[in-house]
């Protein structure tokens, strides 16, 4: 961590970064879902299908992309966490 900065002042940057991190791939991960669950309710659902069983595959695969979404925008926030304090400890020592 620099030591001109206050602490207080250099978590902020840390959780800032991670947030900025964590809301591109969250984006990333629904725009991704989304299209992988077009493309399996168009394989499940038959064409001569009711209209009742057409709302019933789109709720779950509604479901299903909102659980993914999820665990995706978990394990990226953590990547981007470590990714972040990665960088400090090179700037650290590349400072040295």
């Amino acid at each position: 961590m620099d030591d001109d900065k206050p602490i207080t002042e250099q978590a902020m940057e840390t959780i800032t970064t991670a947030v900025d991190a964590t809301k591109d791939a969250a984006v990333t991960a629904v725009k991704k879902v989304r299209k992988a669950a077009k493309k399996v309710a168009k394989k499940v659902a038959p064409k001569k299908a009711k209209k009742a069983s057409k709302k019933k595959a789109k709720k779950t695969s509604k479901k299903a992309a909102k659980k993914s979404s999820k665990k995706a925008a978990k394990k990226t926030a953590k990547k981007a966490v470590k990714k972040a304090a990665k960088k400090k400890k090179k700037a650290k020592k590349a400072k040295r």
